[in-house]
């Protein structure tokens, strides 16, 4: 299966890899970047395996999947043969809130 990382994930990736950098050095992004593309193989290899992120469950959704790497999380959607991923965000983070901010263009 292919794999694309939208817009908005790839900003995502790029403000966590700032934050990590900044705050905890260039070691620990190489860590958390090696998690995250072991979590992409893994998408590819086995898209259904993810399960579906807690907050979409009561919207009907199950196309949305989620998989924890390490302390982040990729929120992604199977179509056909690609799995599209919308999300890359701390796993403390709010998703709910993160959406929203999305769907209504202030994130």
């Amino acid at each position: 299966m292919k794999v694309v990382f939208l817009r908005s994930a790839e900003a995502d990736l790029k403000d966590l890899r700032r934050y990590i950098i900044k705050n905890f050095g260039n070691d620990t992004w190489t860590v958390s970047y090696e998690k995250i593309k072991q979590s992409v193989a893994m998408i590819e290899a086995h898209p259904q395996a993810g399960r579906v992120p807690e907050e979409l469950e009561n919207l009907n959704a199950a196309q949305y999947r989620q998989v924890i790497s390490g302390r982040n999380r990729l929120i992604y959607e199977v179509r056909m043969d690609i799995a599209y991923i919308h999300v890359v965000c701390d796993t403390r983070r709010d998703l709910k809130s993160l959406l929203m901010r999305r769907m209504v263009g202030a994130d």
